[in-house]
């Protein structure tokens, strides 16, 4: 059996604008979004259309997403970064220039020692991507 960590990304009331954004970015798709309001559980009015738990798939990538309850606290930053080893040059040149169109380039995407097309990116939400694109074997 093959093990993968799946991501488990928390936002700040935000993770629908972000699930969609993620959709955009990568082309994939959102299998399904469940909000604390449709939770078999009561919750108060003010979290009924946060997200509870939501999945989005492309390809291999699998993303999970939620929004914090009231009360929790939510830090964006360098508390994850997300490692994608990608196909083709073309497509670690889409994701760099998606990413970065409004987010923040720590790294900027580059033949590196280690025979890859290298980038690090922080998006606007705060998600750190290392993107990665062997071009050597």
């Amino acid at each position: 059996m093959k093990h993968q960590a799946t991501p488990y990304l928390t936002f700040d009331g935000n993770a629908r604008e972000a699930l969609h954004y993620y959709k955009d970015v990568f082309e994939g798709e959102i299998l399904s979004i469940q909000t604390f309001g449709e939770a078999e559980f009561p919750t108060p009015p003010e979290v009924d259309e946060r997200i509870m738990h939501a999945q989005f798939k492309k390809d291999s990538l699998f993303l999970m997403f939620s929004d914090a309850f009231l009360g929790q606290s939510v830090t964006a930053g360098n508390n994850i970064s997300l490692a994608l080893e990608l196909e083709s040059e073309e497509e670690i040149q889409t994701l760099y220039n998606r990413l970065s169109e409004q987010g923040t380039v720590i790294m900027e995407l580059q033949d590196t020692f280690w025979g890859a097309k290298f980038a690090k990116v922080k998006d606007m939400f705060g998600i750190t991507w290392d993107l990665n694109y062997t071009t050597q074997s």
